[in-house]
């Protein structure tokens, strides 16, 4: 069973590393050539392989997108102009930078992210953009450093795996919605129980892997937070290619003490999903 201080530290390690070296969010092996995200596939589009469009990416600062992502939360998300947007997991800005534009300048994003070095760097990237309506701040996705009730819109991009307690997510997220606020997830679910010792491996946990819950208790946690229209309205199941960089299968291997059959009936369980939700009004 996991320490969620463990956990945490782990997670900021890890992504202090994708900070400063832009690696992947499976290990510093993924950025290797032929090696997969543990979220997407792997080349030089990977963000365009999960939904973004060649020229929102075009436009936003250089190093802001780091591939971490296992979808796209903005995809089906309709933002107006002088809307409050908040990104759960920022990470380097890339869904700020997109949702800022969309928003204008009486608008505002607000990026928020646990990891010092990412909140660096987000903010580097900021000052380059010449977006004056969006800004980054440390904090915790559990405990979000934002006002009660003043955000029109939440997305956050394969995070929310990343933590212990998932419910208390959900739970701040409603809190500072306004009535009528809406939510846009993309994240990582299961399909069924992983039959095997990775679901104990810290090292599968900060490669969004062994923190992902089953598809049923994802959804059922949001409506207990409050939300209506919990829906998922797009979903993509994995392969063994692009759950796990080819490296790190090996190093699964040594960890967990799996098989590679089991690894391949694992990597079936895992999918991609992006859920919508809303704060009655």
């Amino acid at each position: 069973m996991f320490d969620e201080t463990d956990i945490k530290e782990a997670v900021r390690d890890r992504y202090a590393g994708h900070a400063a070296d832009a690696t992947s969010c499976c290990s510093t092996f993924a950025t290797r050539a032929g090696a997969a995200s543990c979220c997407g596939s792997s080349g030089a589009s990977v963000s365009e392989k999960l939904g973004y469009k060649g020229d929102d990416l075009a436009g936003i600062p250089e190093g802001a997108d780091l591939g971490l992502g296992c979808g796209n939360p903005l995809a089906m998300l309709e933002l107006e102009e002088g809307e409050t947007i908040v990104d759960l997991g920022s990470g380097a800005g890339i869904d700020c930078f997109l949702a800022a534009k969309r928003v204008g300048p009486t608008g505002l994003v607000i990026g928020v992210d646990m990891t010092p070095e990412m909140i660096s760097r987000a903010r580097r990237n900021a000052q380059g953009s010449g977006l004056g309506n969006v800004e980054f701040r440390l904090g915790e996705i559990e405990h979000l450093p934002v006002e009660d009730g003043t955000v029109d819109a939440i997305i956050s991009n394969c995070v929310v795996n990343l933590v212990l307690n998932k419910r208390q997510v959900f739970t701040d997220a409603f809190r500072v919605l306004k009535p009528g606020g809406r939510m846009s997830l993309s994240d990582i679910v299961l399909l069924g129980e992983v039959p095997f010792p990775l679901r104990d491996s810290v090292e599968a946990y900060v490669s969004c892997l062994s923190g992902a819950i089953l598809r049923d208790e994802y959804l059922k946690l949001i409506e207990e937070a409050g939300f209506t229209d919990v829906a998922v309205t797009e979903s993509r199941s994995f392969t063994i290619g692009d759950v796990v960089a080819h490296d790190l299968v090996q190093e699964f291997v040594q960890q967990t003490g799996a098989t590679m059959d089991e690894l391949q009936a694992a990597a079936a369980l895992f999918q991609s999903v992006r859920v919508s939700a809303k704060k009655p009004a």
